[in-house]
């Protein structure tokens, strides 16, 4: 019978690339890992890796097996964590780490009924860029991640869907692109483009630069500035867009492909490398509630 153990030497050994690259990760003697696969190996009857050269490869076994071993792991880390939170009182504080647009006055709401209910608990709350919320939660550094949701699993942190949120093209009133009653992409790739894009230079895959010239900021907030100040276009959020638009400091681009804007998905990630206590709960349950 195999054991947890040898599942985590197994997943950490296809992580790391070899035997003694694992060894020094666990903290182990590299003879020691190579037995736990050995006797993993023995244990199920299959094959898990070719060894030519010394250099560990999954076998076509292995690479089927590996998911369902991390999917294991994880289960287990979960399990851990819930029994450990069963026995916690209520946690000193959550982080909170959320897209600087995606703030909006039913987040704070709901941030604010959950501090209602534990008001001992302090609250972190953190805005950067979408990537940079990600790294956060993976890394350990926040409890939860508000985003925008790109489709992909993540095998490492937990997602559920929040809504969606619509984007608009804008420009200046005094811009070229201003002028014309249909825009059309070589219309807009003939124009500088105000691209947001995070501090480390990963672009959004709804709003990457597209144009001949660009402008980079890290938040919509600045993206939308720099065009009321005719220095480009940009896709920015409506509702940052359209009071901009009310006071006659942007106009929206009729773009031919996305007339209405352009909607997007938003979710929220949570850590799995974080016991779940009574706050954490609240508040997921509430975000949950509100969509």
């Amino acid at each position: 019978m195999y054991s947890f153990e040898q599942l985590k030497i197994f997943a950490t050994v296809c992580e790391c690339g070899s035997f003694s690259a694992a060894a020094r990760k666990l903290g182990r003697a590299q003879s020691g890992v190579s037995q736990s696969i050995a006797n993993l190996e023995l244990a199920i009857n299959q094959e898990l890796f070719t060894r030519d050269k010394n250099i560990p490869r999954l076998t076509a076994t292995g690479q089927a097996l590996l998911p369902i071993a991390k999917s294991i792991l994880n289960q287990q880390q979960y399990f851990d964590q819930k029994v450990e939170s069963l026995d916690k009182s209520v946690e000193n504080e959550l982080v909170i780490a959320i897209d600087e647009c995606l703030v909006t006055d039913a987040l704070l709401r709901i941030f604010s009924n959950v501090a209602e209910l534990f008001p001992i608990t302090n609250f972190d709350v953190i805005t950067v860029s979408t990537f940079d919320v990600e790294e956060l939660v993976r890394t350990n550094k926040a409890h939860v991640g508000i985003i925008f949701a790109d489709g992909e699993l993540r095998e490492d942190m937990d997602f559920f869907t929040l809504g969606q949120m619509r984007f608009l093209n804008v420009t200046s009133p005094e811009h070229p692109l201003a002028n014309l009653t249909v825009v059309r992409d070589t219309d807009l790739k003939a124009y500088r483009q105000i691209v947001h894009r995070s501090a480390t230079q990963k672009e959004l895959w709804f709003s990457y630069g597209i144009s001949s010239t660009f402008w980079y900021a890290n938040t919509h907030q600045m993206l939308a500035k720099l065009a009321c100040q005719g220095i480009g276009w940009a896709l920015i959020p409506d509702q940052m867009a359209i009071p901009l638009i009310e006071q006659g400091k942007l106009v929206q681009l009729p773009v031919a492909h996305e007339k209405d804007g352009w909607l997007t998905t938003t979710g929220c990630l949570v850590s799995r490398s974080h016991s779940s206590g009574p706050v954490l709960d609240s508040l997921l349950e509430a975000l949950q509630a509100s969509h």
